[in-house]
């Protein structure tokens, strides 16, 4: 009876979900005022056709991230987010456990930074929401699990988006994984969090030495300049403000290019372009 309900309200509250505010194209012929179910699928990183069956009660115990997903997807009050879980057959995570919630607030500030690239980290640096204009600047739309983690794609992955010296990477990765380490005090319950410094450790060399090493410090939320070599319109120098969202321990990341440059204009065709397909992308790797 719960996943027929759970699949009643996520039908129900994507019916009201207006496109045009998310930023999605409103033109075209659409049976209902609200999102259709491939919309919502994508904006919640799963498949058409399990959201199908989700909405239809076929589709038994979704996991905590798909159920936080739609929860952001869907635009829910915090009210309704707490419903949802329920129907979904487990608690909404608690004050415990690193969070993935995008309050409203958030939300709204998105949406208002439509047409700059910003993407969404969690505590544990894991990717929780991107813009188009950043997946167009990044492709970020083709990472799949660990790769959507920060400090992985830093130090065990393919390496971060932008140009950095051997000195600047080195300064990024210790920061990274000494904010990590802070994660790892504050919710020592998640075993999310543990599971993640063990791949880390056996994936890389280098994050052992840093962890081992034992420094904390907190992400800092400064200005940086980073040039982006992007596969299609070449390099677009920007500045990147990192926004710390305390309450929940988000990590909100701004791309924007210095007015009437080259390189807003470069961003601005990036993000025209869209997303660059796999084949297209330059051989240094993306993140953070």
């Amino acid at each position: 009876m719960e996943q027929q309900e759970f699949g009643r309200a996520v039908r129900r509250w994507r019916d009201r979900v207006a496109p045009g505010a998310l930023g999605l194209p409103v033109g075209g012929r659409r049976r209902a005022a609200g999102l259709r179910r491939e919309e919502l699928a994508d904006l919640a990183g799963i498949s058409v056709d399990y959201l199908t069956r989700l909405e239809q009660g076929r589709a038994t115990s979704p996991s905590e991230q798909v159920v936080e997903a739609l929860c952001r997807a869907l635009r829910l009050s915090d009210t309704e987010r707490e419903l949802l879980f329920r129907l979904s057959g487990r608690p909404a995570p608690g004050p415990g456990v690193v969070s993935q919630r995008i309050p409203p607030s958030v939300q709204r500030l998105l949406g208002r930074l439509s047409g700059t690239p910003v993407v969404v980290y969690d505590a544990m640096w894991n990717l929780v929401d991107a813009n188009a204009p950043y997946e167009a600047l990044t492709g970020a739309s083709a990472w799949r699990g660990i790769e959507r983690n920060g400090v992985w794609r830093n130090l065990a992955g393919p390496g971060p988006v932008a140009r950095h010296t051997p000195e600047e990477l080195a300064e990024q990765q210790e920061g990274l994984v000494a904010d990590l380490r802070m994660t790892a005090a504050k919710y020592p319950a998640d075993r999310r969090v543990d599971r993640l410094v063990a791949e880390l450790r056996r994936a890389s060399p280098r994050f052992a030495e840093l962890w081992d090493g034992g420094e904390l410090r907190a992400h800092e939320s400064r200005s940086r300049h980073k040039i982006i070599d992007h596969p299609q319109v070449g390099p677009i120098g920007l500045d990147c403000d990192t926004l710390v969202v305390a309450g929940d321990d988000l990590r909100v990341m701004v791309y924007t290019a210095e007015p009437d440059t080259e390189d807003a204009a470069r961003l601005s065709l990036a993000v025209v372009l869209g997303t660059p397909s796999p084949a297209s992308e330059p051989s240094p790797s993306r993140n953070t």
